[in-house]
């Protein structure tokens, strides 16, 4: 019997739909309930791809018994982080300030108001390794709101302020400052781990992508161009069919875990295609276009949208789908050559817990016939029990897709990569927005529902401006100048400054917040920002730049000595204090001064061509001698028109 998570689009929600448990949907059916019984609430907080989330419904979500404790004494809410990253980030900073730790499954006591009193993550189905099971944290919380109701209340109270998160942070003092980018590039340097790459020697390694792009902003080829090949080179990265697990379970980026999102190898393809462009080595180009090609192939949908990740398990088991025995190996590849080539190449490492299966690493080999090694072994491998697909699509993770596969198909002359940037975008502006043209956060099953967030808002202003710039396309512009409108109308602090993570209408939750870190992808503060200040040298308009500014006013102290968590923030920063040219490129045959532009990293620069159409920087810019003419301009300040190749890359 479905319990009321079988109306829901999420794969996560519906993989609960059967259980025992009478999970509710966060909503006020659930919250309203709550409050008439006079009854706390559980809310259980994971996501599609979540190996311990899988774990944790089997041993406890599962079983009768302690469904019927859950039931008896809770509401049960079940939430998608991914749909509902407001709820999520109020109780991760709740657990994390009750226990010093976060993760998934997050687990939350909350007072019928929703006001949290107690949480943690996962609990096993007996007492273990010190952690007490979870039928005994269920009765006792239920006991403890029984006998110790008034003091749990008092409690909630005093850890309400803290769940605020940024809302509150003042502009920090002093001007913004350049040095601020050399403070930031000096601390990456410190953490920075020479041997094996990374911006820690610790274990577990997570791909910062955001740090990288600064640092290459910043013209720092070592840090950046190293990790690029560390990451590339282990079993992080899918060495047969291309795009990188979540993270790195050791410090040499060798042991993954397995799951893999859409926002990390679109973040990565950028940066290695970046890489790419700033070193000629191939092997960056490889790895972008061999990310790029997964995605399209694996989590590419019907109409044009992408789904949302791939699990870590299949089967039952954790990365079992990428891994191999050498007999495994040896019967895909059916030639003993073919076997000694791949393991040579490969440099296969053993993997704990997996019982002489092997995870193919790339070694510095790399032999003529490694192309087909890897199509054969993909087709192998394409024979096995798949992981799961959470095939939701969600307006901020494809948004970064778009902006990787329009940067890509502009620089490497890829046209199949352009045109899945434009349906991708079509996608999401045609389809997930509801009648009054307002954006929605996420699509399934032909149905796309849920406020947008202001990271949905600002990825895709940061994707459109980028997709304009590849096509020259003015209804990108346009949507882009709308999207930003949206963000400065129902979004903005006009107190503090910066954005809220919400809407001025979205639902009324305990706190309203502002995230501001990259946790792990970029925050959308950040992207607004950096989105406003593209606008802004395209548009010759204060009031974007000014909006932009009151973020980085916010976090310009803090950014440089936590520069890992402000990749996106600093990137900005960098790209406020560049002398940013504004290039227009007019007139028929323009390909070759297009060229010239697209073909290096030029990181501060914009770039506006075709049709003038509502495009500001287009305006009274016309052909020379009827030849295809390039402007080159500094705050709508420009030069004369050049019409050669080498004219144009001497002014950039």
């Amino acid at each position: 019997m479905s319990n009321r998570l079988a109306s829901e689009t999420s794969p996560y929600l519906l993989q609960h739909a059967e259980n025992p448990v009478d999970w509710y949907p966060w909503g006020e059916e659930a919250l309203g309930r709550a409050r008439s019984e006079s009854k706390p609430v559980l809310v259980s907080i994971g996501y599609a791809a979540c190996h311990w989330c899988h774990v944790m419904e089997r041993e406890s979500f599962e079983d009768p018994a302690v469904a019927a404790l859950m039931n008896e004494h809770f509401v049960c809410i079940k939430v998608d982080r991914e749909e509902r990253p407001d709820v999520d980030a109020i109780y991760m900073d709740a657990v994390q300030a009750m226990t010093g730790h976060g993760g998934w499954p997050l687990n939350a006591f909350l007072t019928p108001e929703g006001v949290p009193f107690y949480a943690g993550t996962y609990w096993p189905p007996e007492p273990r390794h010190g952690m007490p099971a979870w039928s005994q944290v269920v009765a006792g919380v239920a006991e403890a709101w029984r006998d110790q109701r008034a003091e749990i209340e008092e409690t909630g109270r005093r850890i309400l302020p803290r769940l605020a998160g940024a809302a509150a942070l003042p502009p920090a003092e002093g001007e913004l400052d350049p040095a601020a980018l050399d403070a930031a590039v000096a601390t990456l340097r410190r953490g920075y781990d020479a041997e094996l790459g990374g911006f820690t020697k610790a274990a577990p390694k997570f791909p910062a992508a955001s740090a990288i792009e600064f640092l290459l902003r910043r013209g720092e080829r070592e840090m950046a161009l190293h990790t690029l090949r560390a990451m590339a080179s282990g079993g992080m990265y899918d060495q047969v069919g291309g795009g990188f697990s979540r993270y790195s379970v050791d410090a040499r980026w060798v042991i993954p875990h397995f799951e893999k999102m859409l926002y990390d190898n679109a973040l990565l393809a950028r940066a290695y295609l970046h890489g790419f462009q700033v070193s000629g080595e191939p092997f960056f180009a490889r790895v972008c276009t061999e990310t790029l090609d997964w995605a399209l192939r694996d989590l590419r949908q019907d109409e044009g949208g992408f789904a949302s990740a791939l699990d870590a398990d299949s089967d039952g088991e954790e990365g079992l789908f990428y891994v191999w025995t050498p007999d495994e190996l040896r019967a895909a590849l059916g030639d003993e050559t073919l076997a000694v080539a791949a393991l040579e190449h490969f440099g296969m490492t053993g993997l704990p817990n997996f019982e002489s299966r092997w995870a193919p690493v790339r070694a510095t080999r790399d032999p003529e016939r490694l192309g087909e090694i890897k199509q054969r072994l993909r087709e192998a491998r394409e024979q096995r029990v798949w992981p799961a697909l959470d095939d939701k699509r969600l307006s901020a993770w494809n948004a970064l897709m778009i902006s990787a596969l329009a940067d890509a198909g502009a620089a490497l002359q890829r046209p199949d990569y352009r045109d899945a940037a434009v349906a991708c975008a079509e996608f999401v502006w045609n389809e997930m927005r509801d009648a009054d043209g307002r954006l929605l956060r996420t699509y399934n099953r032909g149905q796309a529902r849920l406020s947008a967030y202001l990271e949905d808002h600002a990825f895709l202003l940061e994707a459109l401006l980028t997709l304009y710039e590849t096509t020259f396309d003015p209804r990108w512009f346009a949507a882009a100048r709308e999207l930003a409108d949206t963000i400065l109308a129902r979004f903005a602090d006009p107190e503090r400054g910066g954005f809220f993570a919400t809407a001025d209408d979205h639902e009324e939750l305990i706190a309203r917040r502002k995230e501001l870190e990259d946790a792990p992808i970029p925050a959308g503060a950040s992207a607004a920002a950096f989105g406003m200040l593209r606008l802004a040298a395209l548009t010759g308009e204060h009031r974007y730049e000014e909006a932009a500014l009151g973020v980085l006013r916010l976090l310009h102290v803090v950014a440089p000595q936590h520069p890992a968590a402000f990749g996106h923030l600093l990137q900005a920063l960098d790209f406020h204090f560049a002398a940013v040219k504004e290039v227009a490129i007019v007139g028929p045959g323009a390909e070759p001064l297009e060229r010239v532009v697209r073909d290096e990293f030029r990181p501060h620069l914009v770039l506006a061509g075709g049709p003038a159409d509502g495009v500001p920087l287009l305006e009274g810019r016309e052909p020379v001698d009827g030849r295809a003419a390039a402007y080159v301009c500094e705050r709508f300040a420009c030069l004369r028109p050049v019409t050669e190749p080498d004219e144009l890359a001497a002014l950039l």
